[in-house]
């Protein structure tokens, strides 16, 4: 099948696609799904809902003959999905995917890890919040302990997979930890990127007031090492790059609130029950699920997954930093059904 790219009405290229295999997760967190909205009642997809791997494959396949050049396996937490690896694999084989990363809460990697990188997982990115354990146990809403975590980043280098490390920056509860977060890692070779508290869904409980701006976080780290900014690594790359010019130890930070990057998002994101989103802030998805099973053929599936592209418009952050209140009460698919 020929690789054909696709745009949108902006001009973006279709070059990403986000795979939410399961929106099931054995974290509480506060800003993704609280346990008070995500109790033990909380309606999950049943597992006929769910994509089975194979036609998940299928899609992705559809999606590499229009542009996608790289695949990332979300959740909810994507390893409470049984036997991922095999999906992995499945994925490994299709032309044109150059790369397969996934981002997890890190918990079951030290049993996952080797089977993973097996099967052709190149990367993963590690949700940490916090070094603290009291801190961490109430934002994950668990009491999961820091060192739960930080067993399965290194089972993940022990089996040769690249680490990033993402920590999520809420101002009162663990912006005092931007610094020695940054600091605990250097040497690793893990890459840490922090990202501005993210008004994703409706259930969060999200205010301005808790954002720690790029700028805030830039200035708190730069006070601490000799920062020097670094160009993107491709189109499209989400976080704004610095490099410790003493040490070569690279930082992230991602900026969807005060520095968005709308004008560039090549990502577009399946979930877990088959549905297309085209922006991680969307009210809708288009469902392919249902006529994948109604026995549609490649040529129709791709009909309609180009026609979702090419229509386009999203912007929602660059909209929300020009007028907030008009869109703080937008309704919002939840994070933990489209991944992050």
């Amino acid at each position: 099948m020929s690789r054909a790219t696709v745009t949108d009405t902006f001009n973006r290229p279709l070059q990403d696609l986000r795979i939410s295999v399961t929106d099931r997760c054995n974290f509480r967190c506060t800003y993704c799904m609280p346990q008070e909205i995500f109790g033990p009642d909380y309606p999950f997809l049943a597992r006929d809902e769910l994509l089975r791997y194979e036609e998940i494959t299928r899609i992705a396949r559809l999606f590499a003959s229009l542009g996608v050049r790289k695949l990332r396996i979300t959740g909810g937490e994507p390893l409470m999905r049984r036997e991922l690896y095999r999906l992995i694999a499945q994925l490994k084989t299709i032309d044109g995917i150059e790369d397969i990363a996934m981002t997890t809460n890190g918990s079951l990697l030290p049993r996952e890890a080797q089977r993973l990188k097996a099967a052709g997982l190149q990367r993963v990115t590690v949700s940490l919040d916090s070094l603290d354990d009291e801190t961490f146990g109430r934002m994950n809403g668990r009491g999961v302990k820091v060192e739960t975590v930080l067993n399965g980043i290194e089972a993940a280098r022990a089996a040769g997979l690249t680490v990033k490390i993402n920590m999520l920056v809420k101002r009162g509860t663990n912006d005092g930890e931007i610094v020695s977060m940054a600091r605990f890692f250097q040497g690793t070779g893990h890459i840490v990127r922090f990202i501005e508290y993210m008004d994703v869904g409706n259930t969060n409980g999200w205010r301005w007031d808790d954002v720690v701006t790029k700028k805030e976080i830039l200035a708190r780290l730069q006070a601490a090492f000799p920062l020097e900014p670094v160009e993107a690594n491709y189109y499209g790359e989400v976080a704004s790059r610095y490099r410790n010019k003493e040490t070569g130890d690279e930082i992230g930070i991602i900026s969807s609130i005060s520095d968005t990057f709308c004008s560039s998002c090549t990502r577009a994101r399946l979930s877990a029950d088959g549905h297309l989103y085209t922006c991680l802030f969307a009210s809708e998805g288009t469902n392919l699920r249902d006529p994948l099973r109604s026995g549609a053929t490649d040529e129709e599936l791709l009909a309609i997954i180009r026609r979702t592209w090419q229509t386009r418009t999203d912007r929602y952050s660059a909209e929300r930093s020009a007028a907030p209140q008009p869109h703080q009460h937008k309704k919002k698919i939840e994070m933990s059904y489209i991944g992050g």
